[in-house]
């Protein structure tokens, strides 16, 4: 999930300062964290990179900080220190760590089944919720957004018979191998992604990448006929936060429908815009929608629901095709515990009310930020999706990938993160990226705040 991004030719801190700040945090993380050290050690014994997923060391702390528990918005780590937690997984706790309702499903499927490759009696129930949630009629269920998006990706290509896949640079789609690649900036001509391990297939053969909120590219894209699918968040979340220009995804919309090609909207991260996601909250109409990691609750699943139309000719492609596994869908998918996550969380977390709770304190949390960068004239901004919010170290909300790229400071980035961290809070590790969650409190808020004015301190700003 690493972006490619370049250094900012600027900061308004010197190199230096920030540099012995980083060492200073460093060594107060070791001090005050001799349990997560030992695990840390003992780990590195078994695990490659000394994690169960190498990602969990994509934080810029010195050793990885472990976990004893996780409730509502708090982590408390091995060492027993709390946390205000704005990571939340990710997103994969975007509803707070194991909510109630959650739980409970949880603990009464675990006792009368976890999997069966059979539909559970609450699968009708589900489909019916999932239908009034999200407003397609016809779904299907995965374990992940990235296995949701491959299956699509198959739909699309099956039902269209057009080999090519359309993305936003900057774009990400999980660990599929067709998104994996990235847009060279002199020719506009889309290449390998040099950080991909292992690749062997010429993805930029059938991808296509073009900048973000450019709706002469994507015209320029589509116009050929080739294009099967346009797969993309309604924001950009992995690359900064880069939120649609006004009026972009209307006309987007149309040009997919004007050229056939599918419009497939992956809000496994804009779910934090609201109810039903950014495109229920925009009166979008996506021909399939896809969403995973909060999805239910925070259990391993994930889904993607098409329109009527779509599901026919799905339907017509899969029985005109010979008997066979299709390539599509795991063993495990919609297994009994997911499935009962899911109805849980459909009944109790996707409402009006968790979303209320959720901007409340987003509100104030970007008051809080916004306010201090406008005190000491600070050239960096606060862009805001819903709960989701991200302190950008550039003077202006970004429109685009090389936005993003022109004006990143990793240095700054990762002294906020420890800086942060030795004071009790967690942001997501990547960028400057913030969460609210039905549980997080205004002391939480609070407890960030103050943490950024001491940090903003500490760089003489």
């Amino acid at each position: 999930m690493r972006d490619t991004r370049m250094p900012s030719p600027s900061a308004p801190v010197s190199a230096e300062r920030l540099a012995a700040l980083q060492a200073a945090e460093r060594e107060r993380f070791l001090a005050e964290h001799p349990r997560s050290r030992v695990l840390a050690g003992r780990s590195a014994a078994h695990y490659l990179f000394g994690v169960p997923l190498h990602w969990m060391r994509d934080w810029p702390n010195p050793v990885t900080l472990f976990v004893r528990s996780a409730h509502g918005a708090e982590l408390t780590c091995a060492d027993g220190h709390g946390y205000a937690d704005f990571c939340l997984g990710d997103t994969g706790a975007m509803f707070g760590h194991s909510p109630a309702p959650v739980a409970r499903a949880i603990a009464e499927q675990a006792a009368h089944g976890l999997t069966c490759m059979l539909p559970t009696e609450a699968a009708a129930g589900v489909g019916e919720r999932l239908a009034q949630c999200f407003g397609l009629p016809f779904w299907q269920l995965a374990l992940s957004a990235s296995d949701a998006n491959r299956f699509v990706l198959r739909w699309a290509r099956a039902v269209t018979g057009r080999p090519q896949l359309l993305v936003f640079d900057g774009c990400y789609h999980g660990a599929v191998d067709d998104t994996l690649v990235d847009r060279d900036p002199a020719t506009g001509s889309t290449v390998r992604r040099p950080s991909v391990l292992g690749a062997v297939h010429d993805h930029p053969d059938f991808t296509r990448v073009i900048p973000f909120n450019d709706l002469t590219a994507l015209e320029r894209a589509l116009a050929d006929g080739q294009v099967a699918a346009l797969l993309a968040e309604p924001a950009l979340t992995n690359f900064g936060l880069v939120p649609p220009e006004p009026g972009f995804w209307p006309a987007a919309q149309a040009l997919c429908r004007r050229y056939g090609t599918l419009l497939v909207l992956d809000e496994t991260h804009t779910l934090s815009s609201g109810v039903g996601g950014h495109a229920r909250a925009h009166g979008l109409a996506p021909d399939v929608w896809v969403a995973g990691k909060a999805v239910a609750g925070g259990v391993p699943c994930a889904l993607y629901g098409v329109t009527a139309d779509l599901a026919a000719r799905m339907q017509a492609v899969k029985q005109g095709a010979p008997e066979g596994h299709s390539g599509i869908g795991t063993t495990l998918t919609a297994n009994a515990l997911a499935m009962a996550a899911l109805d849980a969380a459909l009944q109790h977390l996707h409402t009006p009310a968790s979303y209320a709770a959720m901007n409340r304190v987003a509100d104030a949390l970007e008051a809080g930020l916004t306010e201090r960068l406008r005190a000491r004239a600070l050239p960096w901004t606060v862009t805001r999706l819903g709960a989701r919010l991200e302190l950008q170290f550039m003077p202006e909300t970004p429109r685009n990938a090389d936005d993003v790229r022109r004006h990143a400071q990793p240095a700054l980035e990762a002294s906020l993160h420890l800086f942060l961290l030795n004071r009790g809070v967690l942001l997501t590790p990547f960028h400057g990226m913030m969460l609210c969650s039905p549980a997080t409190s205004p002391a939480h808020v609070d407890r960030l705040l103050n943490a950024f004015d001491d940090w903003l301190a500490a760089l003489g700003l």
